[in-house]
């Protein structure tokens, strides 16, 4: 049975309201936290080990991808800058910059006012379909996740893992106290809501399924969100 945080989360809200997300995750009630074969502090040094493995045995496939993405982006819109970086919440609350792949058109952020009517997402979430800002080669490495691939230079700094609750745009101000629990961890380029719903997700529910990956977080769980992250990515899933 999925580990339910029955116990009552910091501020009396018990994270686990909605049955559908312990029934579209109750694969990782396999990873037991009592069982773990690390001790915490093994398991983080482990972790961080794994992050910078994958990402040297993967660079001969992403280095030719930073580089072709680059040229399209350059022909695409010679005056625009190829790297977009927008200050993103991480472990403890604190602010850096997460890098992306420019997927919009210039001063797509000043637009946001304008289009905030169209959003579908509960506040303080921002999504509208078919966003107008973002341009066709941007669609494409939306869809296929690699506007992402900036993000290996916050991994290789230890802002982020590859693992780990997805860091928000939003400043920790805008969580309610039983919400903070997401920002114990270091945050990830991907994780349980990447290989679920992902951007159409509301942010509560991303919140419980990023509490429900704290509680079971192991490397065996970290290992198995990075293959269902591959075919997520060949389904055409993408993040935010």
């Amino acid at each position: 049975m999925l580990r339910k945080n029955n116990q009552i989360n910091r501020s009396g809200e018990d994270a686990y309201k909605d049955d559908s997300v312990e029934n579209e995750i109750n694969w990782i009630a396999k990873y037991d936290p009592e069982k773990r074969f690390l001790s915490k502090e093994g398991y983080l040094l482990f972790k961080r080990a794994l992050d910078l493995f994958v990402v040297l045995i993967t660079t001969p496939i992403t280095l030719p991808l930073f580089l072709l993405i680059m040229l399209l982006l350059v022909h695409d819109s010679p005056e625009s800058k190829i790297i977009y970086k927008q200050l993103r919440t991480g472990q403890a609350g604190v602010r850096f910059w997460m890098y992306k792949f420019r997927t919009m058109v210039p001063k797509a952020d000043e637009l946001k006012p304008q289009l905030m009517h169209l959003n579908i997402l509960e506040w303080p979430d921002f999504k509208i379909p078919d966003d107008p800002r973002v341009t066709k080669l941007g669609r494409i490495l939306r869809k296929t996740s690699l506007d992402e691939l900036p993000q290996l230079f916050n991994v290789i700094k230890g802002e982020m893992s590859l693992v780990g609750p997805r860091p928000t745009s939003f400043s920790a101000s805008t969580y309610k106290l039983w919400q903070t629990e997401r920002l114990d961890v270091p945050p990830g380029l991907t994780g349980l809501w990447q290989i679920s719903s992902r951007g159409e997700t509301e942010f509560k529910k991303r919140l419980m399924l990023d509490i429900a990956y704290i509680q079971h977080r192991c490397l065996p769980l970290d290992i198995e969100i990075l293959i269902r992250t591959i075919w997520a990515v060949f389904e055409g899933k993408g993040t935010t």
